[in-house]
């Protein structure tokens, strides 16, 4: 459960590369963290939607967050699922190595896409698309 959003004034919303001050609702025996434990984690996956400079829209299923030290260093050592790309220019370059998957698109908002050349698409060839003027 999240308490504050730290470098923030006054949101109250987190978004993806935020760091936050959390409180551990549930914890596994016999790990180092434990339940009621108020920690500082950075956000990787939200289920609100990430609009990017270039129209590209990414939303997960889940909201998820990765426990780090003051530092900003990963306390686990392995991350599950896909995180944005917008990790590695906040400089938790640490928790991008460790991730499986880098990002996911789910849709793409703007024009819409016509074919550059569609004879190489008739021989097989992959669609090369350009953004309609």
């Amino acid at each position: 459960m999240c308490i504050r959003i730290i470098g923030a004034g006054n949101y109250r919303y987190a978004h993806i590369g935020d760091v936050i001050v959390a409180v551990i609702k549930e914890a596994v025996p016999n790990m180092p963290l434990e339940r009621s434990e108020v920690i500082r984690a950075v956000i990787v996956r939200t289920c609100k939607e990430l609009k990017r400079d270039n129209g590209i829209i990414i939303r997960y299923d889940d909201n998820a967050a990765v426990v780090i030290d003051q530092e900003g260093n990963p306390k686990g050592t392995r991350v599950f699922g896909a995180i944005a790309r917008e990790l590695r220019q906040l400089n938790f370059t640490k928790i991008v190595s460790l991730a499986p998957e880098m990002y996911e698109v789910e849709w793409f908002l703007g024009p819409p896409l016509v074919l550059l050349d569609s004879k190489a698409q008739e021989e097989g060839h992959p669609t090369l698309l350009k953004q309609q003027q």
